[in-house]
């Protein structure tokens, strides 16, 4: 092997390099390396037997995911049809409670109308000139107090008699 300039002797690898080197400004076409193909190593017999066997599907697995996929159907069409329902009862109770407001504004409208209406002069005048009604006199009058915040039935006349 020879040395450079300076002294320097390149090793093989070295030596290699310097001759793949290619000098100016374009490459030339350099063939591709080769490498030899290493041999895929073949599963055992059992490797392959197992593996052909996981590929295929026994008819009580396809029976399993079957039975599965229409349970998972039935549980979805349920839930959409409650989730349906649902909706529908919401819409229901909002136009009850619509029809509750407007029959409650018209209760107290009409309620209000009547109590205008009622004329308590018109009353008392009826009340003592046609029916022959009287004020009640002070003998009249009894008091009663109950121990309770209830009502009071009177079963007997205890009234005076004149």
């Amino acid at each position: 092997m020879s040395s450079n300039r300076n002294g320097y002797r390149p090793s093989s690898r070295q030596n290699y390099r310097r001759n793949a080197y290619v000098y100016g400004n374009t490459v030339r076409k350099v063939e591709p390396r080769r490498y030899p193909e290493t041999p895929v190593p073949q599963p055992r017999h059992e490797v392959r037997k197992n593996r052909d066997r996981a590929r295929h599907m026994n008819a009580g697995y396809v029976l399993f995911l079957a039975t599965a996929l229409c349970l998972a159907a039935l549980v979805l069409v349920n839930y959409i049809q409650m989730q349906a329902e649902l909706t529908n009862r919401t819409k229901i109770v909002a136009a009850k409670e619509s029809e509750l407001n407007s029959l409650r504004i018209a209760n107290d409208e009409a309620y209000n109308r009547i109590l205008n209406s009622v004329n308590l002069e018109e009353v008392k005048r009826i009340a003592i000139g046609e029916l022959g009604m009287v004020y009640a006199e002070d003998g009249q009058i009894v008091t009663y107090t109950s121990g309770t915040n209830d009502y009071m039935r009177q079963v007997a006349d205890d009234s005076p008699k004149k």
